[in-house]
């Protein structure tokens, strides 16, 4: 795209303290690193975790920051060493990454990556800097993907491709909403499929 390498000026919420509303204010984010893709965000989904950081649950959230973790977009431009997406398709941001290589990512009964914040601090990218900036200041990251923002910036284990024909509007809810019903009724509750319904269940993730 003809704004690849280039710095991008967008809209955005930002939360810049606790206990204050969101603003809607133009924030500069920068291009991609090694390793990382900046995604034009087409839909987003609102979900009770984005009201705890406005809230200030979360001990380890630094403000200001760009909230949002359930998305949907395009491939504006990828960095050095990306394999898995190109510019141009659609993607969702994972909340949890998927690096594929921990140990973690290679057991088939666990999901949590080594790479998520459990672990590290994803307040800030992998380098411990920011792609955002809003008034001349850095601007903190949201679990690395920052779904409130027109454009955002994440490492590539934070991101998975889906088919070009996916409505970005529907599917958005699949990186956090969806998955957590799912799992939840499958794994933990073990919920199957029966004749009476042809073999399709319904889940209500809230």
């Amino acid at each position: 795209m003809g704004t690849s390498g280039q710095v991008i000026k967008c809209k955005a919420a930002v939360a810049w303290e606790v206990d204050k509303p969101l603003s809607i204010e133009e924030v500069e984010v920068a291009p991609p690193k090694a390793h990382e893709v900046r995604v034009k965000i087409v839909a987003t989904g609102i979900c009770r975790t984005d009201d705890h950081v406005l809230k200030g649950s979360f001990p380890n959230i630094d403000y200001p920051v760009i909230p949002g973790h359930e998305g949907a977009g395009i491939v504006e431009s990828i960095g050095e060493g990306v394999t898995c997406v190109k510019p141009g398709e659609k993607v969702i941001p994972l909340c949890v990454p998927q690096c594929g290589e921990c140990s973690s990512c290679l057991n088939p009964d666990t999901n949590c990556c080594l790479k998520t914040h459990l672990y590290e601090s994803q307040n800030l990218m992998p380098d411990k800097t920011s792609r955002f900036t809003c008034k001349g200041k850095p601007i903190h990251h949201f679990l690395w993907i920052s779904t409130f923002s027109e454009y955002t910036v994440m490492p590539d284990s934070a991101i998975a491709r889906i088919d070009d024909d996916a409505p970005l509007d529907k599917v958005c809810l699949l990186g956090c909403g969806f998955s957590t019903g799912y799992g939840a009724a499958i794994n933990t509750a073990k919920v199957s499929t029966c004749c009476m319904c042809n073999g399709t269940i319904a889940l209500l993730a809230y």
